[in-house]
Protein backbone atom coordinates (compact mmCIF):
# COMPACT_ATOMS: atom_id res chain seq x y z
CA UNK A 1 0.00 0.00 0.00
CA UNK A 2 1.24 3.31 -0.75
CA UNK A 3 1.22 6.37 1.56
CA UNK A 4 2.61 8.86 -0.72
CA UNK A 5 1.06 10.29 -4.11
CA UNK A 6 1.73 8.15 -6.91
CA UNK A 7 4.08 10.12 -9.87
CA UNK A 8 2.48 10.02 -13.13
CA UNK A 9 5.16 11.90 -15.08
CA UNK A 10 7.79 14.22 -14.94
CA UNK A 11 8.81 17.21 -16.42
CA UNK A 12 12.31 17.71 -15.75
CA UNK A 13 13.29 17.81 -12.21
CA UNK A 14 9.30 18.73 -11.66
CA UNK A 15 7.15 15.60 -10.62
CA UNK A 16 3.66 15.77 -11.89
CA UNK A 17 1.69 13.52 -8.79
CA UNK A 18 -1.84 12.01 -9.24
CA UNK A 19 -2.77 14.72 -6.96
CA UNK A 20 -1.97 16.81 -9.53
CA UNK A 21 -3.81 15.18 -11.84
CA UNK A 22 -6.82 14.62 -10.07
CA UNK A 23 -7.04 17.93 -8.97
CA UNK A 24 -7.12 19.41 -12.72
CA UNK A 25 -9.72 16.66 -13.22
CA UNK A 26 -11.99 18.32 -10.59
CA UNK A 27 -11.34 21.75 -11.33
CA UNK A 28 -12.54 20.62 -15.36
CA UNK A 29 -15.37 18.97 -14.21
CA UNK A 30 -16.31 22.10 -12.46
CA UNK A 31 -15.67 25.22 -15.23
CA UNK A 32 -17.38 22.41 -17.45
CA UNK A 33 -20.62 22.22 -14.91
CA UNK A 34 -20.71 25.99 -14.89
CA UNK A 35 -20.21 27.05 -18.43
CA UNK A 36 -23.12 24.22 -19.23
CA UNK A 37 -25.60 25.74 -16.86
CA UNK A 38 -25.18 29.09 -17.44
CA UNK A 39 -25.05 28.45 -21.64
CA UNK A 40 -28.86 28.51 -22.25
CA UNK A 41 -30.02 30.90 -19.21
CA UNK A 42 -34.07 30.93 -18.80
CA UNK A 43 -35.97 33.11 -16.23
CA UNK A 44 -37.51 30.18 -15.34
CA UNK A 45 -34.76 27.69 -14.59
CA UNK A 46 -34.60 24.05 -15.63
CA UNK A 47 -32.50 21.17 -15.57
CA UNK A 48 -29.06 22.04 -14.97
CA UNK A 49 -29.90 25.82 -14.74
CA UNK A 50 -32.53 24.66 -11.75
CA UNK A 51 -29.72 22.86 -9.92
CA UNK A 52 -27.13 25.38 -10.43
CA UNK A 53 -29.46 28.22 -8.76
CA UNK A 54 -29.99 25.74 -5.82
CA UNK A 55 -26.08 25.28 -5.51
CA UNK A 56 -25.71 29.10 -5.28
CA UNK A 57 -28.68 29.99 -2.86
CA UNK A 58 -27.25 27.21 -0.76
CA UNK A 59 -23.81 29.09 -0.45
CA UNK A 60 -25.17 32.38 -0.70
CA UNK A 61 -27.73 31.53 2.49
CA UNK A 62 -24.58 29.74 4.49
CA UNK A 63 -21.77 32.57 3.95
CA UNK A 64 -24.71 34.85 4.88
CA UNK A 65 -25.92 33.03 7.90
CA UNK A 66 -22.21 32.28 9.24
CA UNK A 67 -20.40 35.61 8.15
CA UNK A 68 -23.14 37.87 8.09
CA UNK A 69 -25.41 39.38 5.10
CA UNK A 70 -22.48 42.09 4.28
CA UNK A 71 -19.99 39.82 3.24
CA UNK A 72 -21.74 37.57 0.96
CA UNK A 73 -18.80 39.35 -1.63
CA UNK A 74 -17.17 35.95 -0.05
CA UNK A 75 -19.89 33.33 -1.28
CA UNK A 76 -18.11 32.88 -4.88
CA UNK A 77 -14.61 31.94 -3.35
CA UNK A 78 -16.36 29.84 -0.31
CA UNK A 79 -18.66 28.01 -2.93
CA UNK A 80 -15.69 27.25 -4.98
CA UNK A 81 -13.79 25.77 -2.29
CA UNK A 82 -16.42 24.32 -0.36
CA UNK A 83 -17.33 21.66 -3.91
CA UNK A 84 -13.73 21.88 -4.60
CA UNK A 85 -13.35 19.66 -1.09
CA UNK A 86 -16.47 17.59 -1.66
CA UNK A 87 -15.39 16.38 -5.06
CA UNK A 88 -12.02 16.23 -4.08
CA UNK A 89 -12.62 14.09 -1.18
CA UNK A 90 -15.10 12.10 -3.13
CA UNK A 91 -12.69 10.51 -5.47
CA UNK A 92 -12.36 7.13 -3.34
CA UNK A 93 -15.98 6.26 -5.15
CA UNK A 94 -14.00 6.08 -7.92
CA UNK A 95 -11.05 3.92 -6.39
CA UNK A 96 -9.07 6.44 -6.36
CA UNK A 97 -6.52 8.85 -4.15
CA UNK A 98 -8.51 11.74 -2.81
CA UNK A 99 -6.71 15.19 -3.41
CA UNK A 100 -7.01 15.99 0.20
CA UNK A 101 -4.99 12.78 0.93
CA UNK A 102 -2.03 15.07 0.11
CA UNK A 103 -0.63 17.43 2.51
CA UNK A 104 0.00 19.90 -0.32
CA UNK A 105 -3.13 20.40 -1.31
CA UNK A 106 -4.44 20.81 2.61
CA UNK A 107 -1.71 23.35 3.03
CA UNK A 108 -2.09 25.46 0.03
CA UNK A 109 -5.75 25.56 0.94
CA UNK A 110 -5.11 26.41 4.32
CA UNK A 111 -2.29 28.77 3.33
CA UNK A 112 -4.99 30.68 1.22
CA UNK A 113 -7.48 30.87 4.12
CA UNK A 114 -4.59 32.38 5.93
CA UNK A 115 -4.05 34.91 3.79
CA UNK A 116 -7.66 35.94 3.84
CA UNK A 117 -7.95 36.07 7.07
CA UNK A 118 -4.75 38.35 7.87
CA UNK A 119 -5.32 40.57 4.53
CA UNK A 120 -8.94 40.98 5.50
CA UNK A 121 -8.24 42.15 8.94
CA UNK A 122 -5.71 44.38 8.20
CA UNK A 123 -7.82 46.04 5.61
CA UNK A 124 -10.94 46.69 8.02
CA UNK A 125 -8.83 47.85 10.84
CA UNK A 126 -6.14 48.96 9.76
CA UNK A 127 -2.23 47.79 10.25
CA UNK A 128 -2.37 49.61 13.64
CA UNK A 129 -5.56 48.22 14.63
CA UNK A 130 -4.52 44.69 13.53
CA UNK A 131 -1.57 45.10 15.81
CA UNK A 132 -3.37 46.01 19.02
CA UNK A 133 -5.57 43.63 18.22
CA UNK A 134 -3.20 40.67 18.46
CA UNK A 135 -1.54 42.43 21.15
CA UNK A 136 -4.54 42.63 23.25
CA UNK A 137 -5.02 42.28 26.66
CA UNK A 138 -1.47 42.87 27.39
CA UNK A 139 1.50 44.15 25.14
CA UNK A 140 3.66 40.86 26.19
CA UNK A 141 0.72 38.71 24.68
CA UNK A 142 1.90 39.69 20.95
CA UNK A 143 4.32 37.06 20.23
CA UNK A 144 2.06 34.54 21.89
CA UNK A 145 -0.97 35.55 19.80
CA UNK A 146 1.37 35.80 16.65
CA UNK A 147 2.13 31.86 17.39
CA UNK A 148 -1.17 31.05 18.00
CA UNK A 149 -2.13 32.64 14.08
CA UNK A 150 0.55 30.68 12.60
CA UNK A 151 -0.72 27.52 14.24
CA UNK A 152 -4.06 27.79 13.08
CA UNK A 153 -3.28 26.82 9.33
CA UNK A 154 -1.18 23.79 9.88
CA UNK A 155 -4.19 22.67 12.46
CA UNK A 156 -6.88 22.48 9.78
CA UNK A 157 -4.20 21.49 7.36
CA UNK A 158 -3.54 18.49 9.09
CA UNK A 159 -6.84 17.78 9.92
CA UNK A 160 -8.27 17.88 7.25
CA UNK A 161 -5.68 15.60 5.75
CA UNK A 162 -5.35 13.64 8.60
CA UNK A 163 -9.02 12.39 8.49
CA UNK A 164 -9.18 11.91 4.89
CA UNK A 165 -5.80 9.92 5.30
CA UNK A 166 -7.19 7.82 7.69
CA UNK A 167 -9.95 7.03 5.60
CA UNK A 168 -8.23 6.11 2.46
CA UNK A 169 -6.31 3.87 4.88
CA UNK A 170 -9.09 1.76 6.12
CA UNK A 171 -10.46 1.59 3.07
CA UNK A 172 -7.04 -0.34 1.79
CA UNK A 173 -6.72 -2.47 4.81
CA UNK A 174 -10.62 -3.28 4.51
CA UNK A 175 -9.99 -4.41 1.21
CA UNK A 176 -6.91 -5.94 1.29
CA UNK A 177 -8.42 -8.45 3.87
CA UNK A 178 -11.44 -8.81 1.73
CA UNK A 179 -9.59 -10.14 -0.81
CA UNK A 180 -7.26 -12.42 1.52
CA UNK A 181 -10.49 -13.76 2.89
CA UNK A 182 -12.35 -14.62 -0.66
CA UNK A 183 -8.93 -15.74 -2.49
CA UNK A 184 -9.49 -18.92 -3.38
CA UNK A 185 -12.98 -19.37 -2.79
CA UNK A 186 -15.23 -21.00 -5.72
CA UNK A 187 -18.37 -19.30 -4.91
CA UNK A 188 -18.98 -15.66 -4.06
CA UNK A 189 -20.47 -14.19 -0.74
CA UNK A 190 -22.56 -11.33 -1.34
CA UNK A 191 -21.76 -9.81 2.02
CA UNK A 192 -18.23 -9.90 2.23
CA UNK A 193 -18.18 -8.09 -1.77
CA UNK A 194 -21.11 -6.11 -0.80
CA UNK A 195 -22.27 -6.07 2.70
CA UNK A 196 -19.12 -5.16 3.88
CA UNK A 197 -17.57 -2.74 1.88
CA UNK A 198 -20.58 -0.64 0.86
CA UNK A 199 -21.39 0.59 4.23
CA UNK A 200 -17.70 1.72 4.56
CA UNK A 201 -17.32 3.62 1.41
CA UNK A 202 -20.62 5.39 2.29
CA UNK A 203 -19.23 6.65 5.67
CA UNK A 204 -15.80 7.72 4.29
CA UNK A 205 -16.33 8.43 0.60
CA UNK A 206 -19.62 10.53 1.03
CA UNK A 207 -20.76 10.96 4.47
CA UNK A 208 -16.75 11.84 5.70
CA UNK A 209 -15.98 13.49 2.56
CA UNK A 210 -18.95 16.09 2.88
CA UNK A 211 -18.24 16.72 6.27
CA UNK A 212 -14.83 17.43 6.12
CA UNK A 213 -15.90 19.62 3.45
CA UNK A 214 -18.36 21.43 5.59
CA UNK A 215 -16.05 21.31 8.52
CA UNK A 216 -13.38 22.77 6.49
CA UNK A 217 -14.99 25.75 4.91
CA UNK A 218 -16.98 26.66 8.03
CA UNK A 219 -13.81 27.37 9.92
CA UNK A 220 -12.74 29.33 7.16
CA UNK A 221 -15.55 31.67 6.82
CA UNK A 222 -15.78 32.11 11.08
CA UNK A 223 -11.95 33.06 10.97
CA UNK A 224 -12.36 35.55 8.07
CA UNK A 225 -15.45 37.17 9.90
CA UNK A 226 -14.08 37.30 13.40
CA UNK A 227 -10.66 38.51 12.03
CA UNK A 228 -12.64 41.61 10.49
CA UNK A 229 -14.82 42.02 13.47
CA UNK A 230 -13.69 45.28 15.09
CA UNK A 231 -12.03 44.22 18.55
CA UNK A 232 -14.99 46.66 20.70
CA UNK A 233 -17.83 44.14 18.70
CA UNK A 234 -15.78 41.43 18.79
Amino acid sequence: MELGPRIIFSIGDLNITETVCYAWVVSIVMIAFALISTSKMSRIPKGSQAFAELIVEFIYNLVGSTMGKQHTNFAPYIGTLFIFLILGNSLGLFEQRPVTADLNTTFALAGITFFLIHYNAIRSKTLKGYIKHLSDPYPFMLPINLVGELAFPLSISFRLFGNITGGVIIMALLFGGLEGITEGMEITIPFLLIGIPLPANFFFDIFEAGLQAFIFTMLTMVFIANGMTSQEHH
